[in-house]
């Protein structure tokens, strides 16, 4: 099979997967209105498959200072940040998520997939280990094959496992990086940080911790897991991304080892690409401060959370283990979930699918993103769609 053909076998695997040809992924959405509804195609349709979980992507503060960025420094970089691509905005920025999270050095860089993916591949090489959660995000898996060191697996937020697979690397713990995330993109339950911090220590590891679902979600401050459960200490590196709470396009690196900024001459995500445009980073700072006195919105999100989770669940759909701004109906059958997905949009909904192998275990399922500008109105209807298609579909 030479090349083009593989890429022949993916596109029959997906007709086999979707046989009515449904244009279930990358829809594109013709107009955006606000942060909870837009149009695709012919439909006016409710957003429920974002990442926006503070509704922040119209918030008057980051479209102004993105205008400003705009006409005071121009579209765009056009060089990396070891050349011409470090502006005054970047290195404010990068002192702005230290001060935040209390740490005495950040790093931002071009996306949030390349935070992961440079953090990771200049912290390990060839001889160091990776200890990840199996349902780490693609960057995070991306970024330990990157560094060249051995990548080791444990069960999902499973620590006896953890601490099975620690014991067994012996005095090579001390070469070990753990990476974990505040909450799992998929699901969306949190990781038990007090249970491998404790393994952390005990094994003498090194810990990142990646709080991109987390950010502006979990805290008083909207820090993330590190913050809600008062372990912001006892990780070594936090990576994140701009493009959940913060809605603008970027990650970055805090720490307080202060190793940290050697990352910039080793790590070649961060070397070898041009830097964040100045509307994208002035954006982000606007955002990063709303997003640290958003004690308000989060509580409207986690309103809106637990309201969603209660339907779902009451209406016997198989949810991740707690409430959260990213809420999966799990689904055995791709075509079931295919046909809800489809009816859903039919009820001018939009949500994520997610088949094989994306999602975990083989399953499938129906992801909603929920956030703090959605009604209580809103959150109803989809309740309420949801509980209509239980009946109509999966008790079928």
């Amino acid at each position: 099979m030479n090349l083009l053909e593989k890429l022949d076998a993916v596109a029959a695997a997906r007709i086999a997967m979707l046989p009515e040809g449904i244009g279930a992924f990358g829809v594109p959405i013709e107009e955006v209105y606000s942060a909870t509804e837009a149009r695709i195609g012919d439909r006016r349709v409710l957003l429920l498959g974002t990442n926006n979980y503070l509704g922040l992507s119209f918030a008057p503060e980051c479209i102004e200072a993105a205008h400003h960025a705009l006409d005071a420094e121009g579209t765009g970089t056009t060089g990396s940040r070891m050349a011409n691509g470090s502006y005054q905005g970047h290195r404010a920025l990068e002192q702005e998520f230290a001060d935040f999270y209390g740490c005495s050095a950040g790093i931002v860089f071009t996306t949030g997939y390349q935070a992961n993916l440079g953090t990771i591949s200049g912290l390990v090489g060839h001889g160091d280990t990776v200890l990840i959660d199996s349902d780490s995000h693609a960057s995070i898996y991306d970024g330990c094959i990157l560094s060249g060191a051995e990548i080791i697996r444990f069960k999902h937020n499973d620590t006896v496992d953890m601490e099975k697979r620690l014991r067994r690397l012996g005095d090579r713990t001390e070469s070990t990086l753990i990476i974990i995330e505040g909450i799992y993109s998929m699901l969306g339950d949190q990781a038990p940080l007090a249970e491998i911090v404790n393994l952390k220590n005990k094994y003498s590891c090194t810990l990142l911790l990646d709080e991109a679902h987390s950010l502006g979600v979990l805290g008083e401050t909207g820090q993330g897991l590190v913050e809600k459960t008062g372990l912001q200490k006892e990780v070594d590196f936090i990576t994140g991304t701009f493009s959940k709470s913060l809605c603008s396009i970027g990650g970055f690196c805090v720490s307080n080892h202060s190793q940290l900024d050697q990352l910039r001459y080793v790590s070649h995500p961060y070397i070898f690409t041009a830097s964040p445009s100045p509307a994208t980073i002035a954006s982000a700072r606007a955002a990063l401060v709303l997003l640290r006195e958003g004690k308000d919105l989060r509580k409207k999100l986690w309103q809106n959370c637990t309201q969603l989770y209660a339907y779902l669940n009451e209406a016997g759909y198989k949810l991740g283990p707690e409430p959260s701004p990213v809420i999966a109906a799990v689904l055995d059958n791709p075509k079931q979930a295919l046909r809800i997905w489809q009816s859903l949009l039919e009820n001018n909904i939009y949500v994520n699918l997610i088949l094989p192998p994306a999602a975990p275990d083989g399953k499938s399922l129906i992801r909603c993103s929920v956030n703090a500008a959605h009604t209580t109105e809103q959150i109803t209807y989809v309740g309420d769609i949801f509980s209509k298609l239980q009946d109509q579909i999966i008790e079928k």
